[in-house]
Order: C-alpha cells, then structure tokens, then sequence
C-alpha cells in the first residue's frame, strides 16, 4: 500500500476557514476551531456531495477518511466519547513500537504478569519463557494479549510510565478525546476515546512498516516452552474471513475490541485500486459480527458512492511533526448546537475552500489592528474619566459600567 501521507498545510487552513461564514472569520474564532474541522463537533451524520450510505448503521459512532488525504468523507457522532476496549491498543503501539528492536529477546518475569485484570483477553504467556519483542507483539495484534501489553509494558519502564507515554503521544496526535488509564484498554473507569481520535491512531501507525506488518499478519507460532509452540490467528474477523463472515478484499488490518461494557469496537483499513480508506465503527446495537458488517458496508461506500464525497473534516497531523494546534470538540448541548448549525449549512462550497487560507490571514491582521485601535481609544476615554471622578463620581461609575 501507499503510506498515508499529508495534506499541504495550506489545503488545512483552507478547509479549516470555509468551514466558518467569512464575516466570523477572526482571531478568536480561528483559535477555537475544533479539531478535525466544525462539522465534526456537530451530532449526526455529517456527509457532502455522496449518497447512498448504507442503511441500517446502528453504531454509536463512525467514521471513514481517506489515509492518504486525510479527508473525512462521513461521520455520525466522530467526537463522541466512548470506551473504546483493545482498539486502544493501537495508542500502545503508536507510543512503545520503535523502543525496541523486533530480535531482542526477553524472559518473562511473575511480575510481569501479575497485574492483568481477570477476564482479560490472552495469548498465552508464562514466566520463565524467553520471547522476542516481535513474538510479543504478534500477540498484542492477533490475540489483542493484555498479557504481552503487561509484558512490553514492564519492559519499558511499568504502566503507569506506559499508561504517561500513552496519554502524552495522544496529546502530541491531537487526539484529545482519549484519556488513557490502563495500557491495554480493558475497562477502567475514565477510559475513553472516540471514533476520530482511534481513527488517527491508525493512520499513524499505518506510516510504519512494522505496525503494518503485525496487523495485517493472519497467523503465527507462538512459543509454548521449550521448542514446543501453538498457532494464533487474528482476531480481525474480516482479515481472516471467521466466523460466518468473508474476508474482506484488499483489507490491510488494523485492530478490533470488545468488552462487555464497551461493546464491539473496530478500526479497519482496506486498499482498492491505489487508494486506501480507513474505518471505524464503534458500539454497533446488536451482534458481534455487526462491527465488521458495517465496517464492510462503510468500506463499499467509499470505494463506490463515496468518491465523489467532498471532505467534512480532516484527520490532523501530530504537532511534532508541523499539525496546527486546534481545540478539543465541545460536549454535551455545545456540541448539539455545532451538529445543527454545521448539518444544516451544506458544508462549503470549492471557492471557499481555495479562498480560506488568503482570507483568514487578511482577516486575521484587519482584526488585530481593531483590536489594538479600540484599546488605544479605552484608554484615552479611562485617562479622561479620572480627571473628573471628584465631582462625578456616581455617573462614572455608571459609565464604566456600561463600557
């Protein structure tokens, strides 16, 4: 596959300005623009220039961009904020992947193990046993191992040092839906992501070539002891094609998850003729299948329908590696008032699109200049009012109050 790459940073404040009425667009304005675009702030289904989405999409939230681009093509809820079970893991990957080399060989210690949560997904790990960093990671993407993230884990400092990294790289992808309390996302109170932020962890870990290769990888020998070992397969039901359901064409990973309180949760990606999607499809109402179904059905859409979408947000790029700043999506009846205002507007049209970047920087300085001359005039009004706060003491303070 080709590696996702960026958007220009011009096309960004491009999108980023038509996505707010020119007379609106001012310094305070820019500073408040929500991550990934407004739209995406706003409630239900956020979609432009396509039709036909499948129907019976009962996720909480979803998602579909394209990697390369970074155009989000249609969303419902992308901001919503979810558990997000073993998805969370590809966060883990993002942040303790490149700290060691694939060869270096490790044996597991009691302690290592000792604090994964009952009930927690597993390889099949045991003290005493040596694994390279690469087996151990096999059993991070195919059987999503609490086991082998309690492991690299250890091996890189302890969780809570883990769980730190993990919540900083989040910031650094801008992906401030996430709050990371545990590394291999088993539920734990306060534990949360979204359908936008999962969506961001796997196109940035799509970038590298080990990430790419545990994910798509359908099966493997993993050690039992000795020269003993047993295979595991993916759990990625649409990169294996199990339980009932096919593989899905040209699919490439990347991670699924489930735990009783979050649900079914998934992030997919698939490459069909030179262009690759990413999807993610979070608490479907019923069925375990159903997260893959819908996965499939948003992945023909793209390829099929959804060509000829024009973008309603866009997946940013990390700060340390030039992302402009934005802010977090509002909550709650902000986020309500966001999804009326931006459902209702039709999105913005090419001009503006072309346009945003030019106007926002003249803008920007015709509103600093204002600011800066209505201050100057403040102050000359606050000088003169002090010569005369003797004798009109009352009706002063009844204009400052007013000013």
């Amino acid at each position: 596959m080709r590696e996702c790459s960026r958007l220009s940073r011009r096309a960004v404040l491009g999108l980023t300005a038509a996505a707010l009425p020119v007379s609106m667009t001012t310094p305070a304005a820019a500073e408040s623009t929500v991550i990934g675009g407004e739209r995406l702030a706003g409630t239900g289904v956020q979609v432009r220039g396509a039709s036909g989405l499948p129907e019976k999409l009962t996720a909480r939230s979803w998602l579909i961009a394209d990697c390369e681009s970074g155009e989000v093509l249609a969303s419902f809820d992308a901001h919503r904020r979810l558990p997000p079970a073993s998805t969370l893991k590809m966060l883990f990957a993002d942040t303790v992947l490149k700290k060691f080399d694939r060869t270096e060989r490790y044996t597991v210690k009691d302690a290592d193990v000792a604090d994964v949560p009952l009930g927690s997904s597993l390889v099949g790990i045991k003290p005493g046993i040596t694994y390279t960093v690469e087996q151990l990671w096999q059993g991070v993407f195919l059987r999503s191992g609490n086991d082998a993230v309690h492991v690299l884990s250890h091996m890189n400092g302890g969780i809570a040092e883990t769980v730190a990294e993990m919540q900083a790289k989040a910031q650094d992808l801008q992906a401030l839906d996430t709050h990371v309390v545990s590394p291999d996302g088993f539920d734990h109170p306060g534990q949360i992501s979204s359908a936008y932020d999962l969506t961001l962890f796997a196109r940035h870990g799509l970038k590298d070539a080990d990430f790419r290769g545990y994910c798509g990888t359908k099966t493997a020998d993993f050690p039992a002891g000795g020269k003993k070992t047993f295979q595991i397969q993916n759990t990625d039901r649409l990169l294996t094609g199990a339980w009932g359901l096919k593989a899905y064409d040209g699919l490439i990973g990347v991670k699924n998850g489930y735990t009783s309180h979050a649900g079914n949760t998934f992030t997919g990606a698939a490459t069909r003729g030179g262009r690759t999607l990413l999807v993610t499809v979070m608490h479907p109402a019923t069925g375990s299948n159903a997260v893959y179904e819908q996965t499939a059905a948003l992945l023909d859409w793209g390829f099929g329908r959804g060509r000829s979408a024009q973008a309603v947000g866009l997946l940013v790029d990390p700060l340390s590696e030039g992302g402009a700043k934005a802010s977090p999506a509002p909550t709650g009846n902000a986020a309500q008032a966001a999804g009326k205002s931006a459902s209702g507007s039709g999105g913005p049209s090419a001009g503006r699109v072309a346009e945003g970047a030019g106007l926002t920087a003249l803008l920007v300085a015709a509103g600093t200049a204002m600011v800066v001359k209505r201050r100057r005039r403040r102050a000359a009004a606050v000088a003169a009012s002090e010569e005369a706060a003797e004798v009109m003491e009352t009706a002063e303070a009844g204009g400052r109050h007013r000013r």
